[in-house]
């Protein structure tokens, strides 16, 4: 099973790629920087379960666009939060600490991507994808290869299904940009919950 939905998900990843001729016949009519985007980015994910404190995690992720349509990518991404975020304000200040977490999300998302203002130096965008969220455990450091061990315990009753809409905006100069989102990370277990999340990173437009 694990094995099954593992291939899905890469293929649900992989389908932008297929797209990417048809984003060529359309050239002639599309500006240049306007046939997809690479990006890497931080990510806050602030998870807020009903009756518990909320937890703030940080992560990494990647993302890979392809535009069907000026206005229109399809755009997958995949990120894993595996610090938390410990911050206390008081009447003589605040303090902020940053630990690696036992408890490591672990997202993937696939879905379009709405985009205005797409041959200048500033877009705007909706977004609204669906996947999945896994709330996968280890104690082992972030460096020595836990992002691919968290794939080792997708599909059991940690991973959920999950659906993110959001938007943000970008700013480039040439190929290169910054981008900025925010949204709510829905995921289903025992109903639907609902959770802050906050990207932002360099991107690369080609």
């Amino acid at each position: 099973m694990r094995k099954l939905l593992l291939a899905g998900m890469a293929t649900i990843l992989a389908l932008p790629l297929t797209l990417s001729s048809q984003v060529q016949r359309a050239g002639e009519g599309q500006s240049t920087y306007n046939h997809g985007e690479f990006a890497a980015y931080g990510d806050y994910f602030r998870w807020a379960p009903s009756g518990h404190s909320a937890v703030n995690f940080l992560g990494l992720g990647g993302r890979a666009a392809f535009n069907v349509h000026p206005h229109v990518a399809m755009e997958g991404e995949i990120s894993y939060d595996f610090e938390r975020n410990f911050t206390t304000i008081n009447n003589s200040g605040g303090t902020t600490t940053t630990v690696v977490t036992g408890v490591r999300p672990l997202t993937g998302l696939f879905g379009p991507k709405f985009q205005v203002g797409t041959s200048g130096p500033f877009r705007a965008f909706l977004t609204a994808k669906a996947g999945f969220m896994e709330f996968s455990t280890s104690n082992k450091g972030p460096s020595t290869g836990t992002f691919t061990g968290a794939f080792d315990q997708f599909g059991g009753n940690s991973t959920h299904f999950a659906a993110y809409p959001g938007g943000g905006i970008e700013a480039f100069a040439g190929p290169f940009g910054l981008r900025l989102e925010a949204g709510d990370q829905i995921y289903v277990s025992n109903g639907m919950h609902n959770n802050l999340r906050v990207a932002v990173g360099p991107t690369i437009r080609f």
